[in-house]
């Protein structure tokens, strides 16, 4: 018995309960509004509910009271062995061996899609994530968005969201032209300008733009080089920028030009959008918006004195851009140093009609520092000034760059200990884990070479203190994956999975799928290949959501 069959089961028995003792009082109860969760103590149960504290004033009852009636009705459900109450009104349920194991069964039938389901399948979500500008490799601030953006994107769509990701490419303004400055500078052996960006990749680039020019580029007059070097390194450098992010698993839906907002009226389409809505005003022969109407600290100006846009322009245009689209969710991920931006932005959304923290939502990264032989690793030997994507996974790989990058909050900065992740030792949080599911696939090689075969099932012999404790981790998953979207947190699923992974070797210390010796093939080693098989699955589902490979051999 699953979770969402044991809320169906506590539903039918508390429906009946609610109205006998208040007409009406059942009216619109779901089985969602009967929450489940997994007690610390597991010699509490399998399963405990708050649902009689939840609806005792409800239905006019007192709650310890309720919940006694609530167990008398669960102790006849099919599959439950007991129910007892617990302090003020909890209800902790333990299901019987047969209840609780064909979950094992259950999860192998349903393979890849276990843990999926379409609840959030109105959600329509932009998520933007990494839009590093053009002007230089990525650095390990957008590697963590690369990392964990993919991962959420993904959890997202398992739950049954329409997810977009995005990139959102500065080609505007002046970091790009302090780039094609820099480049220019390369290609002539002059200095680096003061305000520009070093490095050897810059004179790669450059070589790349002076070679790729169909004419004489050192004829052009300053402007027109400039603007050459501007327009083709760019190009090359996003290039490296795209293949880098490919190679390391991340591909996006939309790249979008920060360009074709201006060029395309985009942000005088938004003024005038505003400007509707009585949300605009002049002043100092500037054009305003009055965004502390809606929580920001102070109005912001949107069209310069001079007729320029001014920064927020943009981001009015890109964001009704996003809705014109019709995206109902717009996901933002930015870096530490924009944590005061937060509020202008939900001031914006709300300014245009809608829901702050629902229409639009702010994720904030922290900072990511890497350590090597117990000191800080600063310097990238392509980059010359910080370490990079490329740097990190060429020290240790695809797998335990995205992994590592993953399984802590954003929001908590980062310290990556490659000696660790170089480890093929337990030490190793994503070398732990998937040798759990290489583990997985090795036990069932060998069951197979011994005759063992997932010809018979019979649940109730899961009954080992181990496997009632994988069982558990196992039911788990579908909600981790469920919470996991909902608060936008996808280091939740690594941190499950090594949990899980630490329950499943705990197991396969102490039941054997193989029997001993010249034992005869028993239907609990049978029915014990589906439990390894199962945990392998749910293994395998949970690495490939985070965007880590789940090896079969180790």
């Amino acid at each position: 018995m699953d979770p969402a069959a044991l809320s169906v089961a506590l539903l039918a028995v508390i429906a009946p309960l609610a109205e006998a003792r208040r007409e009406g009082s059942s009216a619109g109860l779901t089985a969602a509004d009967l929450p489940l969760e997994r007690p610390k103590n597991r010699d509490h149960g399998d399963w405990a509910s708050n649902a009689a504290l939840k609806l005792s004033k409800v239905v006019g009852a007192n709650p310890r009271e309720f919940a006694a009636e609530i167990a008398a009705g669960l102790e006849a459900v099919d599959g439950v062995a007991s129910v007892e109450v617990a302090g003020p009104g909890f209800i902790n349920i333990r299901l019987d061996a047969a209840a609780a194991g064909a979950l094992a069964k259950l999860i192998v039938d349903q393979g890849a899609a276990f843990g999926t389901n379409e609840t959030r399948s109105d959600e329509i979500i932009n998520l933007e994530f990494v839009s590093a500008n053009p002007t230089g490799p990525i650095h390990l601030g957008g590697t963590r968005w690369a990392a964990a953006g993919d991962a959420l994107a993904r959890i997202l769509a398992s739950q049954g969201a329409k997810v977009t990701r995005e990139y959102y490419f500065n080609d505007h303004g002046a970091q790009i032209d302090r780039f094609a400055r820099s480049l220019v500078a390369a290609h002539q052996g002059d200095p680096t300008p003061e305000d520009g960006y070093g490095g050897a990749y810059i004179g790669d680039i450059a070589k790349r733009v002076a070679e790729a020019y169909d004419g004489d580029i050192d004829a052009l007059d300053a402007d027109a080089k400039q603007e050459a070097f501007r327009e083709l390194g760019v190009n090359f450098m996003f290039g490296e920028i795209k293949q880098s992010l490919h190679e390391f698993g991340v591909d996006f839906d939309v790249y979008f030009h920060e360009n074709d907002l201006h060029d395309s009226g985009a942000v005088e389409r938004a003024v005038a959008r505003l400007r509707e809505l009585g949300h605009i005003f002049e002043a100092d022969g500037a054009t305003w918006l009055r965004s502390t109407a809606f929580g920001d600290d102070k109005d912001r100006v949107v069209i310069k004195s001079d007729g320029n846009p001014a920064y927020i322009s943009g981001d009015l245009a890109y964001y009704l851009n996003k809705r014109e689209r019709g995206f109902n969710r717009c996901i933002i991920m930015l870096g530490a140093d924009h944590h005061g931006y937060v509020q202008r932005l939900m001031a914006m959304c709300a300014a245009f009609g809608d829901q702050p923290y629902v229409n639009l939502q702010v994720l904030i990264g922290q900072m990511v520092n890497l350590v090597r032989d117990g000191q800080p690793m600063r310097m990238s030997k392509r980059n010359g000034t910080v370490v990079t994507l490329e740097d990190l996974v060429e020290i240790v790989g695809v797998d335990a760059a995205r992994y590592a990058l993953t399984r802590s909050s954003a929001d908590s900065n980062l310290d990556i200990d490659l000696d660790v992740l170089q480890k093929r030792t337990n030490d190793n949080p994503v070398f732990y884990v998937q040798y759990a599911h290489a583990r997985t696939h090795n036990v069932a090689r060998n069951a197979h070479a011994s005759g063992v075969e997932r010809s018979e099932f019979a649940p109730e012999l899961l009954a080992h203190e181990s496997e009632s404790a994988l069982l558990g981790a196992l039911q788990e998953f579908p909600r981790i994956l469920a919470y996991a979207a909902e608060v936008r947190e996808p280091h939740r699923v690594a941190r499950y999975l090594e949990e899980l992974a630490g329950l499943y070797h705990r197991w396969y210390d102490n039941c054997r799928v193989i029997p001993q010796g010249d034992a005869p093939v028993e239907p609990v080693h049978r029915t014990r290949l589906w439990l390894n098989d199962a945990t392998g699955q749910v293994l395998r589902n949970g690495l490939t959501l985070l965007g880590v490979s789940a090896p079969e051999r180790m």
